[in-house]
This record gives structure tokens, C-alpha cells and sequence, in this order.
């Protein structure tokens, strides 16, 4: 999807930070709505939905259960 994304769960990222989930979710965000940066009509709605992926970006990490029984 977005080759820039890398992957941020364990045993390919051993420590996640805010920083790597904002900058995966708005990576994601810029791909699916075409935009690099929005329009100042938009920008409301274009940082709540990268808020709203780094949010279920950390639940997702937050709950996964790597097979090494550790979890990130």
C-alpha cells in the first residue's frame, strides 16, 4: 500500500514510539485521501482521521500477541 509504512511490531521493530504510529498513521492518511498536506477546509477532518489511525494503530500494537509470547 505505502512502501514509506514499516512494519511496527515485534521482532521488526523491538521499541515503538508516538513519533513511528504518527508518522505510519499519517503516511496512511496522505495515501488514501491523495493529499500530502490539506487544504485549510480540510485540514480539520485530515488530522482527526490521523489521530484516529494512530489511536487503533496502538490498540492493535497494545493487543497483539507475538508468537514469542511477549507482547509490544
Amino acid at each position: 500500500m505505502c512502501r514509506s509504512i514499516k512494519t511496527l511490531r515485534e521482532p521488526y521493530t523491538p521499541e515503538v514510539t508516538q513519533t513511528d504510529i504518527e508518522a505510519a498513521a499519517l503516511q496512511y492518511v496522505r495515501k488514501i485521501s491523495g493529499f500530502r498536506a490539506p487544504a485549510p477546509h480540510n485540514a480539520e477532518a485530515f488530522d482527526a482521521a490521523v489521530a484516529a489511525v494512530a489511536a487503533a494503530t496502538r490498540d492493535l500494537l497494545d493487543h497483539l500477541v507475538v508468537r514469542s509470547g511477549r507482547r509490544p
